[in-house]
């Protein structure tokens, strides 16, 4: 049977604004009939990914998400002595495996850009420079069938892409369904975004010339307690990593302390946001995926939001196990507040569920 993770969180943001809609403000949502602050999904999956604690421990198994690998492949080969043109001849050839090369930038005619994002592994990226160099010493280039079985591989031991998946539009055979599934975060309570008049002041302008400031300006922001819920299917993540599990067991592991840690940066100068997970709730079993943002339907309310949060996620829990009869195999538990539990409680059973013995 499938094993899936399931993680839910309750994270406290002070005053700020993280993940802003086309207006620059915080985004919200509407649920329970009441406005709630919401933070995307896409930028939690950002700021998972770019962590430093990501980052760090998974160094030289991730990817890069861009339309510039032809870029890359373009400097490397003029670094190597290669005529410009060349060059770039042979760069655009080879970057059309991960999506179509876009017309020459009138601002910068010697950028190869594509026109989509494409998700590179690293041992991608090495195949397509390898490629590109006996190109450039003689070689022919291959058709775009071979072209494809020369450079694209299925995840090629990238752990993001193994877990947050990929789409190659001209390439579907090496497409990756995402292992890691991640919700939208919420506020548990009833909020709305508020506005701030600010202004500058001129530090060469003097008092007696004139007192007002050199600037003014508005500026939205937003707090709250957050639930977040990410569900992962095990199973699956170590077949995208070709049944690698000690590499799957790291990817979990990095994965549960940057939900705990990481954050979207949006105006992060101006807030100096660096909150870390109150609460972590961590579940693995065979049982269906289920969130627990019903627990949430109507919203939380009280002096103290983050303890009423961690009270009505468990008591929905409850009744959601009893009815169902869905008690998850294996859980842990961290809740700052209450001095139980530790990041390292969690992201060890993580990392235990591709364990060979299951």
């Amino acid at each position: 049977m499938t094993t899936f993770l399931q993680f839910h969180l309750l994270t406290v943001y002070p005053p700020s604004n993280p993940n802003r809609d086309d207006q620059g403000r915080p985004k919200e949502a509407h649920y329970g009939g009441v406005p709630r602050l919401r933070l995307s999904s896409q930028s939690i999956k950002r700021a998972v990914r770019m962590s430093d604690s990501f980052q760090q421990a998974l160094a030289g198994s991730l990817g890069e998400r861009t339309k510039r690998m032809g870029d890359v492949i373009r400097k490397e080969l003029e670094a190597d002595g290669v005529d410009a043109a060349k060059a770039r001849e042979i760069a655009e050839a080879v970057a059309k495996v991960f999506g179509k090369i876009e017309a020459v930038d009138k601002k910068h005619p010697a950028l190869v850009q594509g026109t989509t994002l494409a998700f590179v592994s690293p041992e991608e990226r090495a195949h397509a420079l390898d490629l590109a160099r006996k190109v450039a010493q003689g070689e022919v280039m291959p058709s775009e069938k071979d072209l494809a079985k020369i450079v694209l591989r299925s995840a090629g031991g990238a752990v993001d892409i193994a877990m947050f998946g990929r789409m190659l539009a001209d390439n579907p055979d090496f497409n990756r369904e995402a292992a890691v599934q991640v919700g939208h975060a919420i506020t548990t309570h009833r909020a709305q975004s508020e506005d701030d008049f600010f202004t500058a002041v001129d530090d060469l302008k003097t008092r007696d010339e004139d007192a007002g400031g050199a600037h003014l300006g508005e500026h939205a922001f937003g707090s709250g307690v957050y639930y977040l819920y990410a569900c992962v299917n095990a199973d699956l993540l170590v077949e995208n990593l070709d049944g690698d599990r000690e590499l799957a067991a790291r990817g979990l592991d990095a994965l549960a302390r940057a939900l705990a840690t990481a954050t979207p940066k949006g105006k992060q100068n101006s807030h100096a946001h660096h909150p870390f997970a109150s609460y972590i709730l961590v579940e693995m079993g065979s049982q269906a995926p289920r969130d627990l943002t019903g627990a949430f339907l109507k919203p939380v309310q009280g002096e103290d939001l983050l303890a009423a949060s961690a009270a009505a996620l468990e008591a929905m829990r409850r009744r959601i196990d009893a009815a169902y009869d869905s008690a998850p195999a294996r859980e842990a538990v961290m809740d700052v507040a209450a001095g139980r539990g530790s990041l390292g409680d969690i992201a060890g059973l993580a990392a235990s569920a591709v364990a060979a013995d299951g």
